[in-house]
């Protein structure tokens, strides 16, 4: 999983897509025919069908996000040099506090920490308030003035940590949703140059964290027949989770969309999944999400509407810094995803 380490280390919130964008163009060149970036900066990638079926070739769209959570500089105290931050994305605040941040600034990344108030000098009602980002800042190590020179409001900020193998599973920063990024490339490289119906557009898309916008702009354009988007989805088999709280199981396979809170997933393609991993042994699962959505949800309301579905990964600790996917989940969800590109002509 080289290719999964590199996407999840590489920096990239919402409006900051940049770096991970270049990183997934050479990937996705050698097997794809045109790929072109967006004027929101959607990175869309072509590949052609080579073939035709009852004189039909229809438009799949596959929609994955390239931005991680992460935060934007809002202050810079040129005095103390410690850094206030503006959210961008859903981290949970009780998992910020003693961690290690990079503030990537036009000079060159400087590594920092979250700070906070110490807990020795706390009041008993700070101690019972609900965690806040606003209570957390940004320590660099350096002088008000050194800092001032170096960081500007506005400058990006990630969580620093390295993707690692863990028993059966790997876990670290932006699974959400690097999984679906590499789900996503290595489908099409198990595809290569091999004739299938479709016309398959592969859109890395920005801006799902603020607000699924990315897959907005680039459904419109794309005018997809078919879409799947790729994203995790929550693994709440931990102890104190209820059974139907559970939403799916790691290591139990690939999770098929039914709904969540932004989309309900195109029946007739939810049974063409179901059928295809039943035919071919692939592991998967049912996924009904209460509460989140994917970018499926602005595919889905495009134009005069899209057929759409999600393809998940089950990830435990979703938006934290160890988020953790099972080995066996990323090749179910890969091998169903390149089943369902040579198969998707024939969903009527």
């Amino acid at each position: 999983m080289e290719l999964l380490k590199r996407l999840c280390e590489t920096a990239g919130i919402a409006g900051q897509e940049g770096t991970i964008r270049d990183l997934l163009r050479a990937e996705l060149e050698p097997f794809c025919d045109e790929v072109r970036r967006d004027a929101l900066g959607n990175l869309i990638a072509r590949r052609p069908g080579r073939a035709a079926w009852k004189g039909r070739r229809p438009v799949v769209m596959l929609a994955a996000h390239m931005d991680e959570i992460g935060f934007m500089v809002s202050h810079v105290d040129a005095e103390s040099g410690f850094l206030r931050l503006n959210p961008v994305g859903g981290f949970d605040p009780k998992t910020l506090v003693a961690q290690r941040v990079t503030v990537h600034a036009e000079s060159g990344p400087l590594r920092g920490v979250m700070g906070s108030k110490p807990i020795h000098i706390l009041t008993d009602e700070e101690k019972s308030r609900k965690p806040d980002i606003k209570q957390v800042f940004v320590d660099l190590g350096l002088p008000g003035k050194r800092v001032a020179d170096l960081v500007r409001i506005g400058d990006m900020v990630t969580l620093e940590r390295d993707l690692a193998p863990i028993g059966d599973a790997v876990t670290g920063k932006a699974l959400d949703d690097r999984a679906g990024l590499y789900v996503m490339v290595e489908a099409l490289r198990k595809l290569g140059r091999k004739k299938i119906v479709a016309d398959v557009f592969a859109v890395a898309t920005v801006q799902e964290e603020v607000g699924i916008r990315g897959a907005q702009t680039s459904a419109f354009g794309i005018e997809p027949d078919l879409a799947v988007a790729l994203d995790v989805t929550i693994a709440a088999d931990v102890p104190d989770a209820k059974s139907h709280e559970r939403i799916t199981k790691l290591g139990e396979g690939v999770a098929i969309k039914l709904m969540d809170g932004s989309a309900i997933s195109d029946r007739t393609m939810v049974k063409h999944c179901c059928a295809l991993a039943r035919d071919k042994g692939i592991p998967h699962q049912l996924e009904v999400l209460p509460h989140g959505g994917t970018d499926a949800g602005a595919i889905q309301r495009s134009r005069t509407g899209v057929r759409t579905i999600t393809l998940s990964v089950p990830t435990r600790y979703v938006h934290s810094t160890v988020e953790m996917a099972h080995s066996r989940d990323f090749e179910a969800a890969i091998a169903l995803l390149v089943d369902f590109l040579r198969t998707a002509h024939t969903i009527e």
